[in-house]
């Protein structure tokens, strides 16, 4: 299924969703990419831009390039970070030349493409030999705290939901991951954990980009009507365990990369 529609959103709305987390888990996707100064890189899948902007201050904004589908993200990467080659396309046609970067990454994007096994043969089109393309993508199934508990709650709710649950998709295992880059012909693959932190000023401030729409999780919140939203957030707090005062979270990523040949 094509998710891309649900981030037709703010960027401030996903900056309040998973966009939390972004900045944490990009620093260990480029160590994890083993980036080294001078690397030119591109963020495939930019979105307002948390990962473009870790390369930009690792890099060098001249040495970074982001892609985008959505307009208004896009828009809000390149505002926020010039000097970046920000541009409106997706991964499945990179508008660059083979051998362009020596380093690709993409962040919580690879679980959402339409055609995987395509992007990551772009990605690996404009990587050069001896690079490396990398991705992080979130453990649905597992420790991705904020949305396990979210699909969980809305099954309690609506067992109905439990169709749509992220943990159906395709490439959020380190099984799949190392499947789809070997089938890329990327050599040396590695898969490892990530767990990154955010925090919430209370329960109303986590709900809310839920609301706003954002993501797969916040589309199924908009088709309800108001009492299911009221009933899932209810289960959700109580699952949580929290309420108005301040509180943390933790989400687990899995991290794979791997080298052209």
């Amino acid at each position: 299924m094509d998710h891309r529609a649900s981030f037709q959103v703010p960027a401030e709305a996903y900056d309040r969703h998973v966009g939390r987390y972004s900045p944490a888990l990009a620093k260990h996707l480029c160590d994890h990419a083993a980036l080294r100064a001078g690397d030119r890189a591109l963020d495939v899948g930019c979105g307002p831009g948390g990962l473009t902007a870790e390369l930009a201050e690792r890099l060098g904004p001249a040495h970074v390039a982001a892609v985008e589908p959505s307009a208004s993200f896009a828009e809000a990467c390149a505002a926020r970070l010039p000097g970046v080659d920000v541009r409106v396309a997706s991964a499945e046609s990179l508008p660059f030349a083979d051998g362009d970067f020596d380093a690709v990454l993409s962040q919580l994007v690879v679980n959402f493409l339409p055609d995987g096994p395509a992007g990551l043969a772009e990605m690996r089109r404009v990587t050069r030999q001896g690079g490396s393309v990398s991705a992080a993508v979130w453990d649905y199934s597992g420790e991705m705290t904020l949305l396990r508990v979210f699909w969980e709650a809305a099954a309690a709710v609506d067992p109905a939901t439990r169709a749509a649950d992220e943990s159906h998709a395709l490439y959020i295992t380190p099984a799949s991951l190392r499947d789809l880059w070997a089938s890329a012909r990327l050599a040396d693959v590695r898969v490892e954990p990530a767990v990154v932190p955010a925090k919430y000023d209370g329960f109303d401030d986590l709900w809310a980009p839920f609301q706003a729409g954002v993501g797969p999780a916040g589309a199924l919140v908009n088709s309800m009507p108001p009492d299911l939203q009221v009933a899932v957030a209810d289960e959700m707090r109580q699952r949580l365990g929290v309420g108005s005062e301040p509180f943390r979270l933790t989400a687990r990523a899995w991290m794979v990369t791997g080298r052209t040949e």
